[in-house]
Parts: structure tokens; sequence; C-alpha cells
């Protein structure tokens, strides 16, 4: 099945990994990140703030933006803190980038008093389009506003492949779904693969490894559900050869096997140690997927998308609100 245009399912999702990999994403904008920022205290998101400064307009249908307001720490200076503005757009809307990243600017540094790092990631597909400066000139008096802007299609692939940075595999992500939007379910398969390898080979924490596979994996959408399932199915396998649980099955397999010759005995013994693992890993793998819905349904997932993607009932996913 050829695709006519990739779905991609831009807002909650990057909302969701810009947190989960913001020290990451800051390291990975800024080479001096180290020296520049406190990674050691917490960020704050001030999303609820920027809404207060910045309503969604009701009338704004077909426009999609993501925005994270971020107070970030700086070494050297007590107290000392910016706000990092973080645009993603998706699209070119109605050319009016700029004069919205001044007015964000103006607002917020109005608000807090506080200087403003101001970043638009632009996830479109118009090589050409690359706002960056907003600039009003009236009978002597000027106005000039730049901020930095990160074009993901202008990135160069092999580049991203081995910067070692967990950021680079989200870029990354986000590339190929811009080059490849026209593929079958098949090869979209392949490309999740290469991208959760392309995970694997980064040393970061788990918490960062889930956001970033949950973005690898949901960024954009299989035609058929089921090759999603499959997608799954094929990663456990992948996991299996390498973790605990794939060892605990061969061990239990090889303990009924012993079980057959011997019918009482230490192999039956160790069949039920063996199965109070296994079912220990069953309960696990259950929670697992509530915990994922439950990020589901915060990060703006509707039920019907949820109970897709994880077999779980409307019944099921209601009772996570």
């Amino acid at each position: 099945m050829m695709r006519q245009k990739l779905r991609r399912v831009d807002d909650p999702l990057w909302k969701s990994i810009l947190e989960q990999t913001f020290a990451d994403f800051l390291r990975f904008m800024f080479p001096e990140a180290e020296l520049l920022f406190d990674l050691n205290k917490p960020f704050e998101y001030l999303d609820k703030e920027f809404e207060t400064l910045f309503p969604p307009e009701k009338s704004n249908k077909g426009k999609r933006f993501v925005d994270k307001l971020v107070k970030v720490y700086m070494k050297g200076g007590g107290e000392q803190f910016i706000f990092c503005h973080i645009e993603v757009q998706s699209n070119k809307g109605n050319n009016d980038l700029e004069k919205r990243m001044f007015e964000y600017y103006y607002k917020i540094t109005d608000r807090y008093q506080v200087p403003v790092c101001a970043i638009a990631i632009l996830t479109d597909e118009n090589i050409h389009y690359k706002p960056k400066l907003y600039e009003q000139s009236f009978l002597g008096t000027t106005l000039r506003y730049e901020f930095n802007y990160y074009k993901i299609l202008s990135q160069n692939e092999e580049d991203l492949r081995s910067n070692p940075n967990p950021f680079a595999v989200v870029v990354l992500t986000a590339f190929l779904a811009i080059i490849n939007n026209n593929v079958t379910d098949e090869e979209l398969k392949d490309i999740k693969h290469d991208l959760y390898d392309q995970m694997m080979k980064r040393d970061m924490e788990k918490t960062t490894r889930q956001g970033i596979y949950d973005f690898l994996a949901y960024y954009v959408s299989f035609e058929d559900k089921e090759i999603f399932i499959k997608f799954e199915q094929e990663i456990d396998t992948k996991l299996g050869r390498s973790t605990t649980m794939g060892t605990r099955e061969y061990l239990l397999d090889k303990a009924k096997r012993e079980g057959q010759e011997q019918e009482r005995g230490l192999a039956a013994v160790r069949i039920k140690k063996l199965e109070a693992l296994a079912e220990a890993e069953r309960e696990k793998a259950e929670m697992e997927k509530f915990e994922s819905a439950t990020k589901m349904l915060n990060s703006g997932f509707d039920i019907a998308m949820i109970c897709d993607i994880l077999s779980l009932t409307p019944e099921q996913v209601e009772k996570l609100k």
C-alpha cells in the first residue's frame, strides 16, 4: 500500500520529547552548553503561563505550532536564568512566523523581565523557507529582531547518524519523515527499525530512551495498524536476545523439557520458580502498557488511537483519566 502523505502527530510528541530530552537538546543546539547552563538544576516548563500570554485562537484551524517556554538556569549568576522559547512549525502557515516570534519575545520579556533565547525548529518540507528576521522601519525608527532557527530538512543525514547526542535521533526521525513522504508501510517499518538501532547505539538514561522510542514509533503512523503491532513484536524480539526476560523464557522452556523427563525433583521446582518470574514479567509489561497509555493521554492522544496502539479497551483508558 502506497501512502499519499505521511501522517505525523507533531504537537503532543514534540511537546513530550522536548521535556524528556531538554538537557540533550541544549547540548545539541549549543556546543558550549555545559559552560553556559547549570544543567544540574531542574528545568521549569511554563506552558500554562505561555498560554495566558498567547491564548489559542479559535479561528486558527489548520495551523499547528508547538510552543515550549522553559526556565533555564545559567552558570555563574546565582538565580540568574533565561527563558528558552522553542517553536516547532510543520508548515509555512501564513508566512507570519517572524512576526509571531517577535510578539512572543516582547511579551515574554515584558512579563518576566529576563533575557529570552528564541529557537524556531522548522519541520516543514520547503527547503527555501528559512525565516530568521523580523524588521520594521518608519520615518527613521527601525526595529530589527533576529532569532535562532533550525531547519530539519537542511541537515546532513550522515552528521546526524554520527552525532552521539540522543537528540540527534529525534532530529533524524523528523528528517527521514520529510524525505521519505511516499513509502509503503513495510518501508516505513524498516525506517523505524533503523531509527531504533540508532537510538540503541547511544548512551542515555532509561526515561530518555523510552521517550525517544515513543517519538520514533509514533511520529509517523502506519496506514495498517497491524504493521505497527508487527513492528513492536519485532522490537520485542530484538530486546529478547539481550534482556533478562529473554533468558528467563529460554530457561523456562528448557526446564519444562527437563520436566518431561523427570516428573519430580529439581526440574519441577525450577519450573515453578521460573513460571513465577515469567508471570512477574507479564505483570510488569501490563503495568508499563498502562503507564504508556497515561503518558499518551497527558500528551493529547485521543482514546481511540491509544486503544488501537496499545490494544486496550476504551473503558480501561477512561479509568486512567
